[in-house]
């Protein structure tokens, strides 16, 4: 009889990238309705622009009366980004389909050595509850009218995905490893408020591994800027980058735990289901095994997420909590939770239960 730490039977790589993904906007199945094929399989983010007039000039004119030029972005010359206001919220499926394809022998494409002057935008992201209410289940958050704070990273993170599947992004969707992330909160948001996105990347830098880069998501209602996230990921690269290197001082004794978690593979189908984020490195064995994993690891935002469900009560109203990802989380595995005052703020941790390393610290201020 099987226990709840066995792994279920592993799935295809193709049924675990088009596993469901949650429909982000109630325009969502009219919008995919219209959509044609070309547009869902074209590489070219500017055909994403329907020919209604949804991207829109911001400042100047282009004398373009099909509207599908990329604009700049006010004060435009050299280094302004481009912006496209895509008309909803990718489907994550098969981005990582697309992704996983043109990793494949001789499917491989040139990518840009620099960073893409694009921004993209959606508008009027909505919350569904039940939704929401799944992904508090999976995280450890309690049931509120309140969006937890890396719920908008969820709510918005397609189409940062759509971004780093472009033909020009300088890193490589397979394989990369996400290894830091910021949210800034500056007022809560409610289930019932409408959400506006844009999202772009910057600060492509080189590594002792190969190269970095920050993927920026930002949440608006109203015009007004209420939550900001910032992504960095490390593409790896067989030429090392010739960044800092890593202080490879003695290991620091991890701090006394105030909780401990079990973590079953299931989190990793479960969070895959609630995020729309299907990377098989999280639930596949195939899929682990492919990239390097002996078996499937955790999600690092559900690793965030379940971290700031166990401070939810004394968090406050306006926050910036910043993590770095340590080892990766194997599933299954035992994890050990640790919080202590920090100045203004609390500083956090995850590490092993059984051997004390690092998973994930980090702060809130």
């Amino acid at each position: 009889m099987a226990t709840s730490d066995q792994e279920p039977d592993d799935l295809s790589l193709h049924d675990l990238i088009e596993g469901p993904t949650q429909d982000l906007t109630s325009a969502r199945a009219a919008l995919a309705a219209r959509a044609t094929p070309q547009a869902e399989a074209t590489q070219d983010l500017s055909a994403l622009v329907p020919p209604r007039s949804v991207d829109h000039e911001v400042g100047g004119t282009s004398g373009d009366p099909q509207r599908r030029q990329l604009h700049d972005r006010p004060g435009g010359g050299p280094g302004a980004r481009r912006r496209v206001d895509l008309a909803r919220v990718p489907a994550a499926g098969g981005l990582y389909r697309r992704a996983l394809l043109g990793a494949l022998p001789g499917a491989g494409r040139r990518r840009g050595r620099e960073l893409p002057a694009l921004e993209l935008s959606v508008a009027g992201v909505t919350v569904d509850r039940a939704h929401l209410a799944d992904y508090d289940r999976v995280c450890g958050f309690r049931l509120a009218d309140r969006l937890p704070a890396t719920y908008l990273h969820v709510l918005g993170f397609p189409l940062s995905l759509r971004l780093m599947t472009a033909a020009d992004f300088p890193i490589p969707l397979t394989g990369v490893v996400h290894v830091a992330n910021r949210i800034t909160v500056r007022r809560p948001v409610q289930v019932g408020e409408s959400v506006d996105f844009r999202t772009y990347a910057e600060n492509l830098r080189p590594h002792e591994r190969g190269r970095q880069l920050d993927v920026v998501l930002v949440g608006s209602v109203g015009g007004e800027e209420v939550w900001r996230g910032v992504s960095t990921y490390l593409g790896k690269e067989r030429a090392a980058g010739g960044g800092p290197r890593r202080d490879r001082g003695d290991r620091q004794p991890p701090p006394a735990f105030s909780a401990q978690w079990r973590v079953t593979p299931r989190v990793g189908t479960d969070y895959a289901r609630v995020s729309g984020d299907h990377n098989p490195i999280h639930t596949s064995k195939l899929g682990a095994r492919l990239f390097g994993f002996p078996r499937p690891i955790a999600h690092g935002m559900w690793s965030k997420a379940r971290c700031l469900a166990a401070l939810e009560s004394r968090l406050p109203e306006a926050y910036t909590v910043d993590v770095a990802f340590k080892l990766p989380v194997p599933l299954p595995s035992t994890v050990a939770f640790s919080a202590t005052t920090g100045g203004a703020g609390w500083d956090f941790g995850l590490h092993g239960a059984r051997d004390g390393r690092p998973h994930l610290v980090g702060t809130v201020r």
